[in-house]
């Protein structure tokens, strides 16, 4: 089929409001053509003849920076009684056992149409799971990886697919049987298999180390080198969990951040996810690096993992952006609340972030740390990648549109967005995805497929 974002097309869009970057404005046109914005005309009062009409508030297109598709078949299921985020991870390898190039393709299908459906225009899908059961390779050894590229244009969405070393269950310890699908056994191995990997229009290729508990020291510069050659983006799962802090520690007489600064991996085109539990030595780090942060508060609060420091990360000059994980749910905007409300609750003050602050992180920035520096914003250049959000819902109803991006941020939720836009084309139309035609019903199938 033919991406969306790759059918060369010229069309001008009237938006009733836009938030362009710092304020709300009634009244745009966008002229769009072969994918990109061509202008941008404010104060057009009227819609031009022919325009796509969007009423509500449009916004540039959310880049959900940190995703793993396959956890979307846990939703609901592991709420049932308590436990840590290590049982979590016991049925978690459960579903990862039943994956295949097909089942994977179609549950990443739907849960990638699900983000369509949430304003969602990009994707940065942290992939580990390569490998046949005991880690025999696929007779194409990216079956899996082409599976989840394929899966994302057939929703209509960019994907930036962050292949995965994985290739320990601790320190010094090989990976277990459920580990074994993940693991390339070297990193030049895994370095070998990523190298076949081809970019799309739709798609691009990056890296991620697991963690550094999932990956040797001696390997960690290896993965930094692949994605440094290639100025590719590399992401890596940091200090999730306390309990990877005192392995570390124990390990290599370091914290897992001081580690991965040794072995070259910190840097402007890399983004530790979580970083939840730092020093502030870690801080200063990741901040003079220009390293990145990551912030999935919808699965940290589920998990129980904590609150990340991430007013004091930003502050050092780590960029932040917003990742749904294991979505507990898709929500971007939900994500970038979160990230403001968990701070008013630990320090009991309000107003860490302005609206337009917190979506740039849920936008431009998050864009950036997957490696699509030309979307993000409404403006002359950029990919035509944008969404609308209703403001007549019970939820957005009520608020001036100058507020657009104060009701957006701590009042809508994915499901007032009514409109999704990629490369100039709609993706989801008054609430309906164009592509997957129910995607409930897509979701809930590919669930049930791993259940049986």
């Amino acid at each position: 089929m033919t991406h969306p974002t790759t059918h060369p097309t010229t069309r001008t869009y009237w938006l009733e409001h836009a938030w362009l970057d710092t304020n709300v404005e009634p009244g745009v046109a966008l002229e769009v053509s072969d994918g990109r914005i061509a202008a941008v005309r404010t104060e057009v009062d009227t819609p031009p003849p022919g325009a796509e009409i969007l009423r509500g508030l449009t916004l540039p297109g959310l880049a959900n920076a940190h995703s793993h598709a396959f956890h979307r078949a846990l939703r609901s299921t592991v709420q049932v009684g308590s436990g840590t985020f290590w049982t979590w991870r016991e049925f978690m390898y459960s579903f990862a056992d039943q994956l295949t190039p097909d089942t994977y393709h179609a549950l990443a299908r739907a849960v990638y149409a699900e983000m369509a459906l949430a304003g969602i225009t990009a994707v940065g899908e942290f992939h580990y799971v390569h490998h046949e059961h005991g880690g025999t390779p696929y007779t194409d050894p990216n079956a899996m990886g082409e599976a989840l590229v394929a899966a994302a244009s057939e929703a209509g969405i960019r994907i930036t697919l962050l292949d995965t070393a994985y290739l320990s269950s601790g320190f010094g310890q090989p990976p277990n049987h459920h580990q074994l699908r993940f693991s390339d056994k070297s990193a030049d191995a895994w370095a070998e298999r990523c190298s076949l990997l081809k970019e799309r229009d739709h798609a691009r290729i990056g890296a991620a180390i697991h963690s550094v508990r999932a990956v040797p020291a001696r390997e960690l510069a290896t993965v930094a080198r692949w994605a440094e050659e290639r100025r590719a983006p590399l992401h890596v799962h940091l200090s999730e969990q306390t309990a990877e802090n005192e392995a570390c520690r124990a390990a290599h007489d370091c914290t897992p951040t001081q580690l991965l600064a040794d072995h070259g991996v910190l840097g402007p085109r890399t983004t530790g996810v979580h970083n939840t539990h730092l020093t502030d030595e870690d801080i200063a780090l990741l901040g003079s690096t220009g390293t990145g942060t990551c912030m999935c508060p919808t699965t940290e609060r589920d998990l129980a993992d904590g609150i990340g420091p991430a007013v004091a990360l930003q502050r050092a000059g780590s960029p932040l952006s917003l990742g749904s994980d294991s979505h507990a749910v898709i929500d971007l905007l939900e994500e970038a609340r979160a990230m403001e409300l968990n701070e008013r609750l630990r320090t009991r003050t309000r107003g860490h972030w302005t609206a337009a602050a917190l979506l740039r992180a849920a936008s431009a920035d998050g864009h950036a740390a997957l490696g699509w520096d030309e979307a993000g914003s409404i403006t002359a250049g950029a990919l035509a990648d944008f969404t609308t959000i209703a403001l007549d819902s019970v939820r957005t109803a009520g608020p001036v549109p100058r507020l657009g991006a104060e009701t957006a941020v701590f009042a809508a939720t994915a499901a007032d967005v009514r409109h999704t836009v990629v490369g100039g084309r709609h993706v989801v139309r008054d609430g309906a995805h164009a592509l997957v035609p129910d995607v409930p019903q897509a979701l809930a199938q590919a669930v049930e497929a791993l259940r049986a």
